[in-house]
């Protein structure tokens, strides 16, 4: 999400709350016809208390909102974006969390209107500051739960002064890969270049130390998954021209050595590689390409133009690269408004047997392009993702309209969407975040504003397709 889009949810708020019902009247009236390609878990009850609506037998807990008083003092920040889901041992968890704020969002962020509380933040804890001194209100905060209970046990702070944390992804080894998609650069309004990733460990108990990966590139990043197998870090670029990375690390266990960044071109397409299919189309749905990976050089990028540098060298354009998450053996990822009707795409990845060896040549990875919209009722603007227990995606939608509720649709291993959950609260705010917990029967998911994390349970085991 780009920050423009709340000035829109702020102003809209009022007209929303004549219009929701109209909308919702709408799309029950006609579910039939486009909400449910697969029965899925049956149709949406009303919810009285006017937030998400879900099927029979599932319901929703709000676990943790903006403005709460967190364990360290701070105050639980706005704009919840990205999220994973840690197993700390007994029936605990910890969600690690983005907040996708700026250096101008000073008063949603930790630190309490006026900032009041930014005396109590260290110094050397912060990654960066204003110009007037302020450590800026991005990063990450940290949510323990107790799946038994369905209590939140503590909140805190574990990232301080980065910047429009959007996306991200879980490591192997249990922490949170946090992504900055701006590429804002020292200046006027801060002190420090942005738009690179960090790394949280999901049992700090506190403040982590802000290290930028900058060998992963400086780009408008989205979210990032690992290959357990190899190694290899997978990386989405929020622009509608952006690229698909991966980054071969010098040590998998120690992402801040260094490695190499490539982006994903295709086999026999030496130029003009288009995955949009906005204006002509390239890719046919559910069609494979082999893939093959070009090597980036100045990935500190500080001019802006590494996808325009990469493109020229024959990697392929997407069309707002953002949900991403690995699976069985495979990755998927959004493309927000890819496709004729810029409803939105989702593509598979299978990796190579040789992953980022030589090898890889004669058996190169493929990609298909897994699921297009040409119906915005059917999927619109798919933004988070996940992938459930048995094999399903959840998608977060992301659509800002008056008229259009957003959803959490599902998508099957065949690629039949049916709808899971839609928001109904005031404003209409993205979904974000999607995880789930360790034994499958919690997703928590993000209502991104005014901010607050959901844990949303049920009969996961009876789906109908």
């Amino acid at each position: 999400m780009t920050l423009s889009r709340r000035a829109f949810i702020s102003s809209a708020a009022t007209s929303l709350a004549f219009a929701g019902f109209q909308a919702r009247a709408q799309d029950s009236a006609s579910a039939g016809s486009y909400l449910n390609q697969v029965e899925g878990y049956g149709p949406l009850l009303s919810d009285p208390k006017g937030m998400m609506e879900l099927p029979a037998g599932f319901s929703y807990r709000v676990i943790s909102q903006a403005g709460e008083t967190m364990s360290d003092g701070f105050v639980v920040p706005g704009a919840f974006d990205g999220m994973g889901c840690f197993d700390l041992g007994g029936d605990r968890v910890a969600l690690v969390r983005n907040h996708e704020l700026d250096h101008d969002d000073i008063d949603t962020g930790p630190y309490g209107m006026g900032s009041r509380l930014a005396p109590n933040m260290a110094r050397q804890s912060a990654y960066d500051f204003t110009k007037g001194g302020l450590p800026l209100p991005g990063g990450t905060t940290t949510v323990v739960y107790d799946l038994k209970s369905g209590q939140t046990v503590s909140q805190h702070l574990s990232l301080a002064g980065t910047a429009v944390n959007c996306a991200g992804g879980v490591t192997p080894w249990g922490s949170w890969l946090t992504c900055e998609e701006t590429v804002r650069k020292a200046g006027k309004a801060v002190n420090k270049d942005h738009g690179y990733v960090f790394e949280v460990p999901s049992t700090a108990k506190g403040l982590v130390e802000p290290v930028p990966l900058k060998a992963m590139g400086r780009f408008k990043h989205e979210a990032a998954c690992i290959d357990p197998r190899t190694g290899v870090v997978y990386m989405t670029e929020d622009v509608g021209d952006g690229l698909f990375y991966r980054f071969l690390p010098n040590d998998r266990r120690n992402l801040v050595a260094g490695g190499r960044l490539q982006a994903l071109g295709f086999v026999g397409v030496e130029s003009g590689a288009d995955s949009r299919n906005q204006t002509s189309r390239m890719i046919e749905p559910a069609a494979w390409l082999d893939a093959r990976w070009i090597d980036l050089d100045g990935v500190d990028n500080p001019d802006d133009d590494l996808r325009r540098r990469g493109h020229a060298a024959g990697a392929a354009i997407f069309a707002r690269g953002e949900g991403l998450w690995w699976g069985q053996g495979e990755l998927y990822f959004t493309a927000t408004s890819g496709g004729p009707k810029a409803a939105g795409q989702i593509f598979r990845y299978v990796p190579s047997a040789d992953e980022g060896q030589v090898g890889e040549r004669d058996k190169p990875g493929r990609l298909q392009l897994f699921v297009e919209s040409d119906n915005t009722r059917v999927l619109d603007y798919a933004d988070n993702i996940t992938i459930s227990p048995q094999g399903y995606i959840v998608v977060c939608e992301d659509r800002y309209s008056l008229i259009k509720p957003n959803h959490i649709k599902m998508v099957t291993p065949q690629g039949k969407v049916f709808t899971l959950g839609r928001n109904v609260f005031k404003g209409n705010a993205e979904f974000a975040g999607a995880c789930f917990s360790p034994d499958g029967q919690t997703l928590f998911v993000n209502i991104q504003w005014p901010g607050m994390t959901l844990a949303i349970t049920g009969p996961w085991a009876t789906m109908k397709v």
